[in-house]
């Protein structure tokens, strides 16, 4: 299923827009692109809704024909059990998570003990756990973990680009990752000289233009994973004004799902 996220209105739900979207704006936003996924992830606000926002955010979500996910950082074993509750009143089957390998999270085995604790707590009430793969982590050491767990409500939340400043390749990341993915996060990327020739910047890109690719990760995952949400973000640079910036990402978005929905066209479930 193709989704959007809080990271695909990253600058359009800021405050530096002069007035910023809403969560509820941007869920009908989405529902108008057609749509039928919304990832609120990393969007602390969540944390401060009050139990009638929650219940009146899901109606909305269910009015407009959308499902909902989750996300946030780390693994404290309280942080995930109040997401785990979030979840439940939002519907969500899915909570992504990363792990944090500073302060009191600084190994992976006490990772590990605390995915331990909380797990069954998800297991019975049928939501995934999803660890993103991200630069901090070495993609092998994530794989790893969710191997040495082994719970089927632990997985992993594919993103090839975010390891590549850990020298972690795309490919060797979606290869790795395939047999475990529970999500992925849909998003191109590319580098450029910076000015003077002096090293690179390493930003996003629009879907299909820049280094990911796409049709591998879909060939890998697809076969095995193919009720998984794909969730659309970006990697958008900062326009010069809010108008404009605005006005990127909304087109970024558009390109994103007019090339997902001709590559489900071509190849189907490949």
């Amino acid at each position: 299923m193709i989704g959007l996220g809080t990271y695909a209105y990253f600058w359009q739900l800021s405050d530096r827009m002069p007035q910023p979207l809403t969560l509820g704006q941007a869920l009908e936003q989405t529902a108008a692109h057609g749509v039928g996924m919304f990832q609120i992830c990393d969007y602390p606000r969540i944390l401060t809704f009050s139990p009638g926002e929650l219940h009146d955010l899901r109606r909305r979500a269910d009015d407009l024909g959308l499902r909902l996910e989750l996300g946030t950082r780390g693994t404290g074993t309280d942080h995930l059990t109040t997401f785990l509750r979030l979840a439940g009143v939002l519907g969500a089957g899915v909570v992504r998570t990363m792990l944090n390998p500073v302060g009191d999270e600084s190994t992976l085995g006490e990772s590990e003990r605390r995915l331990r604790r909380v797990l069954p707590d998800y297991d019975r009430a049928g939501v995934t756990l999803a660890l993103e793969t991200y630069e901090r982590v070495p993609v092998r050491d994530l794989v790893r973990l969710v191997e040495t767990v082994g719970s089927d409500r632990l997985g992993i939340c594919l993103d090839p680009g975010n390891g590549v400043a850990a020298l972690d390749l795309p490919r060797d990341t979606v290869d790795l990752c395939a047999p475990y993915v529970a999500d992925v996060h849909v998003k191109d990327f590319a580098f450029t000289r910076s000015e003077g020739w002096v090293g690179f910047q390493y930003t996003g890109a629009p879907l299909g233009t820049g280094l990911l690719d796409y049709a591998h990760m879909a060939r890998a995952v697809g076969p095995r994973r193919r009720g998984i949400a794909q969730i659309v973000e970006h990697w958008l640079p900062w326009q010069g004004d809010p108008a404009a910036t605005a006005a990127e990402e909304q087109r970024w978005t558009e390109v994103a799902l007019e090339y997902l929905r001709d590559y489900q066209k071509e190849h189907g479930n490949e």
